[in-house]
C-alpha cells in the first residue's frame, strides 16, 4: 500500500504526550495534539493511544546465514569460534533454501517487528566467493521500497590466514558491499597489523565503512582497540568506523578501560552491541559517558551459531538492558536509544526521529510507556517506512515475491 498522505492521530510518544502527525511525500509534515484532516490526508489512521516510536533499526545481522524458513536444525556448533566456523562451512552446502529467500524470509520477520533499517554482514572467502553477496544483494533489491540495507562485506575466516580473501572483499565493495568487515585481528589471524592493513586500505580507496567483528578478550582485545582508533584517526576515518561486540571492554580494569574508551571517543570509533548472554557486555553508560557511541543489533538470528533471536529489536533492547543491569524507565530509554538515535548516528542516516522534516518512518505499538512496551514488547500495529505502511498488526503488506 503506497501512500502520499497520512494522517496518524491519537498516537502517544515516548515522554506521554499525545500528538497527530501528518506525513507528506516520505516525511513528517506536521506533528501537533487535534490536526485537522485535509484533502491531501489519503490515509487517516487512529493509534488510539498506542506508543508511537521512530523506525527501528538492527546494526549488526547476518541475512545470509539464517535457517528461518527451513525446518529447526539443533544447534550443531561446539564452543569455539573455530569449530563454529567450521560447522556453518559444513552446513551451508546442504541447505535446500538459496541465500536470497532466506534472506528474504528473515528481512519480512524484522519488518514485522519495526525494524525498517540494518546493517547485514555477508560472508566472503575463497570456497563461497561473492555468492552470498549476490544473494543478500537479490534480496535487497526486493526490498528496496520496505527496508534499507547496508552490507558488510565480512571475512568469516580471515582475511591474512586466508590467502585470496583481501581482493575478494575489494571485490565484493565493487559489486555492491557498502562497508568492508575485519574479524579478531590477533586471534583469527595472528598478525594485527597485517589484517587492518588491508581492511582500511580496501575503505580508503574505496570510500567506504568499516565494521570490525572483535571477540578477542581483556587486553589483547583492548589493544587491538586502540589500533583500530588510531588507524580510523589517521585516515580521517572517524564516524565510519565500527568495533561489534568489544567483550574486553566488560572484562578489563578500570584505568585500561578508561584509557581504551578515551581513544575510541577521540577517533569516532563506535562500538555495536548485541547483549551477549554468555560473554561480557561492554558498559553501555561508561562508554556513553566518555563520548562514545554504542549501538544495538541482533547478530545471529536462527543460524548454525546460535538458536537464539526473534528478529524483534524492542525484545532485543530488553535483553540488552537486562544483561546491563538497567532496571528503571529513564535507564530502559537509554537502551531504546541503542536500538534508534545512537545507532541512526552509527549507520549515517540523516532526518531519522519524529520531527517535522524526518523521513516518515515510525511504528506504533500498544504500551502505556516506554518502559512497559521494551519489558512487554508487544505486536507492532502499524510500521511505515518513508510514509508507506508496510505492516500492519504483525504482517508485512504486499511483500515481494
Amino acid at each position: 500500500m503506497t501512500t502520499r498522505g497520512i494522517l496518524l492521530r491519537n498516537a502517544r510518544r515516548a515522554f506521554g504526550d499525545r500528538v497527530d502527525i501528518r506525513v507528506r511525500d516520505g516525511a513528517i509534515a506536521e506533528v501537533g495534539p487535534k490536526l485537522e484532516a485535509s484533502g491531501g490526508d489519503s490515509l487517516l489512521l487512529d493509534a488510539d493511544g498506542a506508543l508511537v516510536i521512530p523506525g527501528l533499526i538492527d546494526g549488526h545481522l547476518h541475512l545470509d546465514k539464517t535457517l528461518l524458513g527451513l525446518p529447526w536444525k539443533p544447534h550443531p556448533a561446539g564452543p569455539t569460534l573455530s569449530e563454529r566456523i567450521e560447522a556453518e562451512k559444513h552446513l551451508r552446502h546442504a541447505l535446500p533454501l538459496s541465500v536470497e529467500d532466506r534472506a528474504a524470509n528473515l528481512i519480512r520477520r524484522v519488518l514485522s517487528n519495526g525494524t525498517v533499517h540494518l546493517r547485514t554482514h555477508v560472508d566472503i572467502d575463497p570456497e563461497i566467493g561473492l555468492e552470498n553477496l549476490y544473494g543478500v544483494l537479490s534480496a535487497r533489491e526486493r526490498f528496496k521500497d520496505f527496508i534499507s540495507i547496508q552490507i558488510v562485506a565480512f571475512p568469516q575466516s580471515g582475511v591474512v590466514s586466508c590467502p585470496g580473501t583481501a581482493a575478494l572483499l575489494d571485490e565484493a565493495v565493487e559489486a555492491g558491499a557498502d562497508l568492508v568487515g575485519g574479524l579478531d585481528p590477533a586471534g583469527i589471524d595472528g598478525d594485527p597489523d597485517g589484517q587492518l592493513d588491508a581492511v582500511f586500505d580496501i575503505a580508503e580507496r574505496r570510500g567506504v565503512g568499516i565494521d570490525i567483528h572483535l571477540h578477542d578478550r581483556g587486553e589483547l582485545g583492548t589493544s587491538e582497540l586502540v589500533l583500530i582508533a588510531e588507524r580510523t584517526a589517521a585516515q580521517g576515518m572517524g564516524g565510519r568506523v565500527t568495533v561489534s561486540h568489544g567483550f574486553c571492554l566488560g572484562e578489563v580494569d578500570e584505568a585500561t578501560f578508561g584509557r581504551t574508551a578515551e581513544r575510541l571517543a577521540e577517533s569516532g570509533v563506535a562500538i555495536l552491541t548485541h547483549g551477549p548472554g554468555s560473554q561480557a557486555i561492554p558498559p553501555i553508560n561508561r562508554l556513553r559517558a566518555a563520548g562514545v557511541t554504542v549501538f544495538a543489533g541482533s547478530d545471529n538470528i536462527r543460524d548454525s551459531w546460535s538458536p537464539y533471536g526473534s528478529g524483534d529489536m524492542v525484545e532485543r533492547v530488553m535483553w540488552i538492558a537486562y544483561r546491563s543491569g538497567f532496571r528503571t524507565d529513564q535507564e530502559l530509554a537509554v537502551a531504546f536509544e541503542l536500538a534508534t538515535i545512537a545507532a541512526a548516528k552509527a549507520l549515517g542516516l540523516d532526518r531519522y526521529g519524529l520531527d517535522v522534516g524526518c523521513r516518515a518512518d515510525f511504528v506504533v505499538l500498544r504500551g502505556s510507556t516506554l518502559g512497559e512496551a521494551i519489558v512487554e514488547h508487544p505486536r507492532r500495529s502499524l510500521v511505515v517506512k518513508s510514509g508507506r505502511v508496510v505492516a500492519h498488526e504483525g504482517t508485512v503488506i504486499d511483500p515481494p515475491e
